[in-house]
């Protein structure tokens, strides 16, 4: 079979939490053990960094393979989920994994996989792992899906353990409280093995301190280690001042978010744990931050898609997320803004619609996925709050007609879910 065979297979055979939902979710690891021993723990080949989160866990993932590559290291990345092509979700030095070695790897692999009626993580941790293996790199980067303690990732010993930050996502599987979700996410902490805490929440400090002392790991809180503030931007860069000790200095970056600032602590907090990377350096630091976008190809996170109208795209999609990218759109806009917003069914809108501006022209949408919130349903949910425009159910037309009503100095912005922003990249 095609690469593009397999993928169909891939995608509608197998179960897939963020097109299906609850359907997709197994709340064991019982069968990623089996498939690991049949693949005889590749996972053991090569050195890792594991991280976890609510919030920019994507951007801190990406900063790390960023640096590691810049450091000289052949770096893996291991990401959920992906915005326009699968084969983002597997890269290595930020090229993506070849659609012969997923062929080549199904057509070997895909019975198995249909025996034990593996699940889409399942499977495609599979294959990220398998191939790190293959091509023999040094260390990789892996990103968890919604979760921690049940997550597919959850089988590797890594050099340290990152949690971003915690906010109320995936109730439905992770809990309605902070403190479970934490616990989840905390589910990642291996006996011995340092912790990264990027939070400065309570709850969570509580609960990943709690776990961290239990299993005899380091805890460290990286808002304690670093502070870093936004102090200027040009066309290409943003530029951050960081603060360790009694000491301070300037970083750049080629990621231009203000939420960037909590990641970058979290990113910089890690890479003090990896002494035992002897190649890493403060060149590479430098380097690495300043490059994330062109060495990782990160995408989606504060993306400025073209100007007049000046066009942005975010991929936030809950409430401490977009509390954040709000502010920075109302700052950044010069006269009316239009808002192409689609969102998915299980979304608590009572908490995201009330941070959208009031004034803005919405374009409510949905995109082509079974979770995606109608766009009817949409837009008459956001009236409840003041959010007004007019609906079309396919997204790219939506940006369109942004495109076709916005005059030049207006702003337009795509968003509420990731997969809102990927059908218009």
């Amino acid at each position: 079979m095609t690469y593009d065979d397999y993928l169909k297979i891939i995608f509608n055979a197998l179960p897939m939490y963020q097109r299906q939902g609850k359907a997709a979710y197994k709340a064991d690891l019982g069968v990623t053990l089996v498939i690991d021993t049949y693949f005889n723990h590749p996972h053991h080949m090569w050195k890792s960094i594991h991280v976890a989160g609510t919030n920019g866990k994507g951007s801190v993932s990406h900063m790390l393979a960023s640096v590691l590559q810049e450091a000289g290291y052949k770096t893996g990345l291991y990401i959920s989920p992906h915005l326009k092509d699968f084969r983002e979700r597997i890269r290595i030095n930020g090229e993506m994994i070849s659609k012969d070695y997923v062929v080549g790897f199904m057509d070997k692999h895909f019975g198995f996989f249909k025996s034990q009626e593996a699940s889409f993580f399942e499977m495609t941790v599979a294959l990220a792992f398998e191939y790190f293996k293959d091509e023999k790199i040094d260390a990789a980067v892996v990103e968890t899906g919604m979760g921690g303690r049940l997550d597919s990732t959850n089988i590797i010993t890594p050099l340290v353990s990152v949690i971003t930050n915690i906010g109320y996502d995936h109730t439905a599987f992770l809990g309605n409280t902070i403190t479970d979700i934490s616990k989840e996410k905390a589910g990642i902490i291996k006996k011995g093995i340092p912790v990264v805490l990027g939070s400065n929440q309570q709850e969570v400090k509580n609960v990943v301190k709690s776990t961290a002392d239990e299993k005899n790991s380091l805890f460290v809180l990286a808002p304690k280690k670093y502070n870093v503030t936004k102090v200027d931007e040009d066309a290409v860069y943003s530029y951050w001042k960081v603060k360790k000790g009694d000491g301070s200095f300037v970083l750049k970056s080629d990621l231009k978010g203000n939420y960037q600032h909590e990641n970058m602590v979290t990113a910089l907090a890690t890479l003090d744990q990896l002494e035992i990377l002897e190649k890493l350096n403060t060149t590479a630091i430098r380097r690495g931050i300043a490059n994330v976008i062109k060495n990782t190809g990160l995408a989606g996170r504060w993306q400025k898609m073209a100007s007049h109208p000046d066009v942005y795209c975010d991929v936030a999609h809950n409430k401490e997320g977009l509390e954040v990218v709000m502010k920075q759109l109302k700052s950044v806009s010069k006269s009316r803004i239009y808002i192409v917003l689609g969102v998915v069914s299980d979304k608590i809108l009572e908490d995201i619609l009330p941070l959208f501006p009031g004034d803005a022209y919405y374009i409510f949408t949905e995109a082509k996925i079974p979770r995606a919130l109608p766009s009817a349903k949409l837009a008459q949910k956001a009236a409840e709050y003041g959010l007004h425009g007019e609906v079309c159910s396919d997204v790219f037309q939506s940006y369109q007609q942004a495109r076709k009503l916005a005059k030049p100095d207006d702003t337009i912005f795509i968003g509420g879910s990731t997969f809102t922003v990927a059908e218009v990249l």
